[in-house]
């Protein structure tokens, strides 16, 4: 089968390759991709700048029909359709974070598409445990959404205190941001989204999801927007979701005495933040990576309650061949959510 694949180690070294078609374990299955959405990740691997494993099949956020299961697997049927929690493909099960059901932080996780093979190819293999089961009025191109809207949903209703009546702010308005949006306004809170002019598109989008305002920090001042929709008071809460050091400092100046701030967003790099703002609003400060199992159960229910969709923001819909022009969409800003066909 064809797949997308990191050779070795360095920048770029990613080509489509045959290689052969996975064998399930037997406490596996084997899924037939539907779609496979791409991730700020990949590109992460790509500029070799994430953890990678080479050579290791790219891909991680998808969905597909199950074709194959092995011979321990029980209560999943051939031919269902899941999404599939690919983060925990490789855990030791044994340390204090496994056994809290917190494997994001278990010491010899390794995930999919990046630490094992992934779904950027025509059939993927995992665990039936890490199989969630797709409401039957969700297309299959949002079901391969579901990932970042778990990370979404990690982040907004796990990790945040939110409160009705607050006055949010999201700087950054990718994928993970806007779908942090979709959940405030779900929620009933007043959301704030700023960005920068290279955001135009995602802008205009956080505008037709229900934003108060956008705000291009190139030309607007934030801090002005700000004070308008708070009385002066300054955010209740604000989300990181860009991953830039200008970005974070204008968080921390938005936010109220007493306010509350998660980072979604990952730098990749060293930054230099006035961190002594935190202690002088005596801020609640919160990080946000990934997700639970708990989460993925919680992201299903609001997708079958049908107060949330994924669809508009899947902007390009490709052949695995088209792979490097989906790559440069998502660098440059040209797209919102990227899915590739197997």
């Amino acid at each position: 089968m064809k797949a997308l694949v990191k050779l070795q180690s360095g920048v770029g070294h990613v080509e489509i390759r045959d290689v052969p078609e996975p064998k399930p374990a037997d406490n596996q299955v084997m899924i037939e991709v539907a779609w496979c959405g791409i991730c700020g990740t990949d590109l992460h691997v790509f500029k070799d700048t994430f953890r990678n494993f080479p050579p290791v099949i790219l891909g991680h956020e998808f969905c597909g029909r199950v074709v194959e299961v092995g011979k321990s697997v029980r209560n999943v049927p051939v031919g269902g359709r899941f999404a599939v929690l690919g983060a925990s493909t490789v855990t030791c099960g044994q340390c204090v974070y496994c056994r809290k059901g917190e494997f994001m932080f278990c010491p010899e996780r390794r995930g999919m598409g990046h630490g094992v093979n992934g779904a950027f190819a025509r059939y993927a293999v995992a665990r039936a445990d890490q199989l969630f089961k797709l409401p039957d009025h969700v297309p299959d191109d949002e079901g391969a959404v579901c990932e970042p809207f778990a990370a979404a949903v990690h982040a907004v209703c796990d990790i945040t205190d939110l409160r009705l009546g607050d006055v949010a702010l999201i700087s950054g308005p990718g994928p993970i941001g806007l779908l942090c949006l979709k959940l405030l306004v779900a929620n009933g809170i007043k959301t704030i989204v700023a960005g920068a002019a290279s955001d135009a598109l995602r802008l205009e989008m956080a505008k037709r999801l229900g934003a108060a305002e956008v705000v291009d920090v190139t030309r607007e001042d934030i801090l002005s927007a700000v004070k308008e929709h708070t009385d002066g008071l300054g955010v209740d809460v604000a989300f990181e979701c860009a991953g830039v050091a200008a970005s974070a400092g204008a968080c921390l100046d938005a936010v109220r005495p007493l306010g509350r701030y998660t980072q979604v967003g990952h730098f990749g790099e060293d930054v230099t933040v006035l961190f002594d703002r935190i202690a002088f609003k005596q801020l609640c400060l919160n990080g946000s990576v990934g997700y639970t199992a708990e989460t993925w159960n919680r992201m299903l229910r609001i997708l079958a309650q049908g107060n949330v969709s994924l669809g508009n923001l899947i902007t390009h819909k490709l052949s695995l061949a088209e792979w490097k022009k989906g790559f440069d969409l998502c660098e440059q800003k040209e797209a919102l959510k990227v899915l590739l066909k197997p």
